[in-house]
């Protein structure tokens, strides 16, 4: 059974940030978001416990729609603890990854405001 480490709320989904999502891009900023980066972005409310970083096998939820974490970019982590800020490049395959970026597999979501955003780790992993 998976155990939440992180969880969030969507407060705010950027005017662009729709056409990015078809792509498989998901830009995670918590709040307060820069104007510039808020039209692009899923926008969260920032999290509800004590930062504990995402590590490769954790599953990411938005809404109802879990998504496996395959790869986590070096200063990914330290921008999400930091600024709530992450990019989820989605079903990338081998791409290369850039470094505040994680690469997870999945169904696509589409995701609402008011939804619950997660990241869910397996105690036994």
């Amino acid at each position: 059974m998976t155990q939440p480490i992180w969880r969030s709320s969507v407060v705010h989904i950027g005017s662009d940030a729709a056409e990015l999502f078809e792509a498989g891009v998901f830009i995670l900023f918590g709040q307060p978001v820069p104007d510039a980066l808020a039209e692009v972005s899923l926008v969260h409310c920032g999290p509800e416990s004590e930062f504990q970083p995402i590590q490769v096998g954790d599953r990411l939820w938005i809404g109802n729609t879990s998504m496996r974490i395959d790869e986590v970019g070096s200063m990914a982590n330290g921008n999400f603890r930091q600024l709530g800020h992450i990019v989820v490049y989605l079903n990338v395959g081998d791409a290369d990854l850039l470094p505040g970026a994680v690469k997870a597999s999945g169904d696509v979501p589409v995701p609402a405001v008011g939804d619950q955003i997660a990241v869910h780790r397996d105690p036994e992993a």
